[in-house]
């Protein structure tokens, strides 16, 4: 008897069956509007000095910048074919075959990259410091990143390892056919494990799989956006913030990866132990994927912000700014005394 669970049959990558819209373009719909909704917030309960057309232009720049780092660094570092290397222009080209497909492939690491590059664009040429505008985005992307894990788990892709547990689901894209290189040894070790397979044509299995999707929308996103924003108003100095969001979210990845499957093309490009089960089933302490090693970057990055971000000059957050209509000029009695000391002024040279 299968005790594990089917993934949903009514659940598609597109919203209407047939037609090119997907799930997950519309959660990062979701994703944006979410961090605007909580930034805009932000900016509001301080005073910040940022007016609706600005924060626009900032998330404009922003998001722009998260694409094209994603894709770019996607298609880079992830896809194993090298035609985007001879044919650049094709990684932002959304079809395959004459069949419109979307970007596909989005790296949240080369997101966050073109992101900050964005950010810090923006605050150059509009003249804001860019530790107090990444600060506010640090408390605001988690939790509109958890739409985007949603994409990937209505997409059926980014599945984890095989598991017995009995919360691991029968994904569409989690078979395993006789051309595989551990098709054998799989089967042999998932026998002796009790894990029953989903027999398909031609000899392909298909094996519950740790809905790790579902671990890093949690993990990653609500879990971490409310410990960053219930500290935001705590910031020991300006960038605090930031620093936490990137090594926070590189520590709690670093070990959701465990129960993720690596790329098959890249497995684990560092290993100080011998891999003796296929990676599909078991993941060495020791042996570090791809995504792990990008998020020891991370918190590495984090860390070294936080030395440089609190030596910067006036480290001191500022929680709460003042009104700008108050400080932008002389208040309604100042004026009203002003008309009067006109109009006598009037009246003595009349």
């Amino acid at each position: 008897m299968i005790l594990q669970i089917p993934f949903p049959a009514w659940l598609h990558p597109e919203i209407i069956p047939g037609l090119p819209f997907r799930w997950y373009g519309l959660m990062y719909i979701f994703a944006f509007g979410t961090a605007y909704i909580i930034y805009r917030r932000m900016v509001r309960e301080r005073n910040f000095p940022m007016n609706e057309d600005q924060l626009s232009g900032l998330f404009f720049c922003v998001i722009i910048g998260l694409l094209l780092g994603a894709r770019i660094f996607s298609a880079l570092v992830y896809e194993p074919n090298d035609i985007f290397r001879r044919q650049p222009w094709l990684i932002f080209w959304p079809f395959r075959d004459g069949r419109f497909t979307g970007f596909q492939g989005m790296s949240y690491h080369g997101g966050v990259i073109g992101g900050l590059l964005g950010m810090a664009f923006f605050a150059k040429t509009k003249g804001y410091e860019f530790r107090e505008i990444s600060d506010m985005f640090g408390a605001s992307i988690p939790l509109g990143y958890t739409f985007g894990r949603l994409g990937n788990f209505i997409n059926g892709e980014l599945f984890g390892k095989i598991t017995s547990r009995p919360w691991g689901i029968y994904f569409p894209g989690g078979s395993i056919s006789p051309a595989h290189p551990d098709y054998h040894r799989i089967i042999d070790i998932t026998s002796e494990m009790g894990i029953e397979a989903i027999a398909g044509p031609g000899g392909i299995l298909n094996f519950p799989r740790h809905p790790s999707q579902l671990y890093e929308m949690f993990f990653e996103g609500i879990f971490l956006w409310a410990i960053i924003y219930l500290v935001r108003n705590k910031k020991p100095f300006k960038g605090f913030l930031t620093t936490l969001y990137i090594s926070g979210y590189g520590f709690v990845r670093f070990f959701i990866e465990y129960f993720r499957e690596p790329d098959i093309h890249l497995g684990y490009p560092l290993s100080f132990v011998p891999v003796v089960y296929p990676p599909a089933l078991s993941h060495p302490l020791l042996a570090f994927s791809t995504g792990q090693i990008l998020c020891v970057l991370m918190i590495l990055l984090g860390i070294v912000w936080a030395f440089l971000a609190a030596r910067m000059p006036n480290p001191e957050p500022v929680r709460i700014y003042p009104d700008i209509e108050e400080d932008s000029g002389p208040s309604p009695q100042e004026k009203a005394a002003e008309r009067n000391r006109r109009r006598k002024n009037r009246a003595k040279l009349k």
